[in-house]
């Protein structure tokens, strides 16, 4: 077994992997285990007593995160050139149509989120295979289908995550930066949180919201009180 790191032996002495931390105590003792040199994502993660393969218990959503991701979001809107200007002056990074998509077909990707309009969807739908596995597919669901193009860019830039649950009953959301305050990342973490709990399926019988837990990139996941978050 190898040898603990300096940083490895302080963090087992501030941390308590069997304890469950309210939400507060939590955020604070993330900034204390951190020690990377970048600025890490703080990431959440919650585990649902849902069964994702019945369509009425597969959880989806969005989230507008009070204080932003703390992370540059690259946004690429696809739509005709009547809707150009607009989505240039929102502050999408790039804006096109039939030269994106070639594009994408050839292999480039290097985008967070694609926002289009409806109009666009069915040369849209030809990258569809492409851009699905990548969590990159318009969908009317999370805003990114829209002819609003100013106000879903302008939602992404300032901090909207779309969230899904997993095959697993798991949602895994990055809500923030290790450089944010405690109190920053904890109003994110409420928000998503509270967003997850308002779709609670009205055909699920048991425990909804089963556990929750919060960390940086390479820090320990800290438990957090599940019950806490069902009182607020």
């Amino acid at each position: 077994m190898s040898k603990l790191t300096k940083n490895q032996k302080a963090v087992l002495a501030k941390y308590d992997k069997s304890q469950v931390y309210s939400l507060d105590e939590a955020c604070a003792l993330l900034k204390e285990i951190t020690y990377t040199k970048f600025d890490a994502s703080v990431e959440i993660t919650t585990n649902l007593g849902v069964d994702p393969r019945k369509a009425n218990q597969m959880i989806r959503g969005v989230v507008t995160l009070p204080n932003g991701t703390g992370k540059t979001v690259r946004v690429l809107v696809l739509c005709t050139p009547d809707k150009e200007t607009e989505a240039k002056e929102a502050g999408a990074d790039y804006v096109g149509l039939d030269d994106y998509i070639q594009k994408i077909k050839d292999g480039w990707t290097d985008v967070d989120v694609i926002i289009c309009t409806p109009s666009v969807m069915a040369k849209v739908g030809q990258i569809g295979r492409i851009l699905g596995p990548r969590g990159l597919m318009p969908n009317p669901k999370t805003g990114t289908v829209t002819m609003d193009i100013a106000a879903a860019v302008k939602a992404v830039k300032g901090g909207k995550i779309d969230f899904k649950v997993d095959k697993t009953g798991i949602i895994h959301a990055a809500i923030g930066k290790i450089s944010f305050t405690p109190e920053q990342i904890a109003e994110n973490a409420r928000a998503f949180v509270g967003a997850v709990l308002k779709l609670k399926p009205q055909a699920l019988k048991g425990t909804y919201f089963k556990a929750c837990t919060i960390c940086t990139t390479m820090s320990p996941a800290i438990k957090l009180d599940p019950k806490a978050f069902s009182a607020e």
